[in-house]
């Protein structure tokens, strides 16, 4: 049964968390308020601008330090790394793997990549990730346990792979995820573009899949301008890992020698400079983003027909975008609410497009995504950008 909220409430609402003196208010902006230009110079001054240099090292050794794995490998954007982290997993042409319908094109992109099937799963309302009951279920329905892995009996193919993605930078439920896959013998792989900086249980985001992908992108919580970053705690997968992303070519004072088939998906030391910098700055745009979230929470706390998405149960978020749910009788008024805040320079965006509504993956495996489907129609992003919270400003 339908209900209703009241768009002008919204608006204002969200208006009066955000700083008075802001007209125009972007979703995320990046900040540069610490060395980024002294360390960007540095290159420029040096011509250490491409693919190897100091900063490059410096930036996947901090990487490694901050998330605690044990080998971090720099690349050039989000979806390269998890295009590799599947390509290692041993993801091979015509594999299932299993991801949420719910997430950013390049999830599915990067499986098809491999010339694998994407096969989409759906969400849990308390995470807005995978959900990890139905996704049990499920597989107790369709999965055959052979000697050489995991098979989909209704298919055919080999499920070697599920790949949640943490939505918006709030944790999935990776302890009952990890479970799951070792029940049925499939890899778990983490998509961890979004959530640089949260942390489930305590561990950070990207330990606990066999590899997981980090992105840098313009709009992330850091940014390198582009870039991504492949996370393992198996050093001999980093080092291959290392290798195939810098084209596979073997060490040598002058000679062009290479060994398989490799990517250049190398990170530039000019980016791996701006992200040293941004890095040292993580600390302090969490900080602020956490508040800028609570602000918003107490905000909506008795506005009727939407609520703000908080993180979940045993997880501290990182609130990468902070996010409005709104009541399902309400969600016919989305699309009102989104024209209302964008008329008035409050940036706001719908969630993405379902996987399996896109015209290249229809035909693709997939449960019953009811609540991917339900979400798809009330999911709002909202202002989240460091400085409106902390007063970061552009140096």
């Amino acid at each position: 049964m339908n209900s209703s909220l009241s768009i002008q409430a919204v608006v204002e609402t969200i208006r009066s968390v955000l700083p008075a003196n802001r007209q125009h208010v972007a979703l995320h902006e990046p900040a540069f308020s610490g060395n980024e230009w002294t360390y960007v110079k540095e290159c420029l001054d040096t011509g250490w601008v491409s693919s190897v240099g100091k900063f490059v090292d410096r930036f996947e050794e901090e990487l490694a330090s901050y998330t605690g794995v044990k080998r971090a490998i720099a690349v050039v954007n989000g979806t390269a790394a998890l295009h590799v982290c599947l390509l290692l997993a041993d993801v091979r042409r015509d594999d299932e793997v299993l991801l949420p319908a719910l997430t950013f094109v390049a999830t599915a992109n990067a499986v098809s990549y491999c010339g694998a099937i994407p096969h989409f799963v759906d969400s849990d309302e308390r995470t807005l990730g995978v959900n990890p009951y139905k996704l049990k279920c499920y597989l107790e329905e369709i999965a055959d346990q052979r000697p050489d892995g995991c098979y989909n009996r209704l298919t055919g193919r080999r499920i070697k792979a599920v790949v949640p993605m943490h939505t918006f930078g709030h944790p999935v439920d990776l302890d009952s995820l990890a479970e799951i896959c070792q029940i049925f013998n499939i890899s778990l792989i983490e998509d961890a573009a979004e959530s640089l900086g949260s942390f489930y249980k305590g561990q950070h985001t990207g330990q606990r899949g066999l590899l997981s992908a980090l992105s840098f992108n313009g709009n992330k919580t850091i940014t390198t301008g582009g870039g991504g970053a492949i996370l393992t705690n198996d050093e001999e997968l980093g080092i291959l890992a290392k290798h195939i992303t810098t084209t596979a070519k073997l060490p040598h004072r002058w000679e062009f020698n290479h060994d398989m088939i490799g990517y250049n998906y190398r990170l530039p030391n000019i980016n791996a400079a701006l992200g040293c910098a941004q890095l040292e700055k993580l600390p302090e745009f969490l900080v602020a983003k956490r508040a800028l979230a609570e602000r918003y929470s107490n905000a909506f706390t008795k506005l009727p027909g939407v609520r703000f998405f908080s993180e979940p149960a045993n997880s501290q978020s990182n609130y990468w975008l902070n996010t409005l749910l709104l009541d399902e009788g309400c969600a016919w008024q989305r699309d009102a609410l989104l024209a209302a805040t964008n008329d008035t320079d409050i940036m706001t965006r719908p969630v993405w497009t379902p996987m399996h509504k896109l015209p290249m993956f229809t035909d693709c495996p997939k449960m019953n995504l009811s609540t991917a489907e339900s979400l798809e129609q009330r999911l709002i992003n909202i202002p989240s950008s460091a400085m409106l919270a902390s007063g970061f400003t552009n140096a």
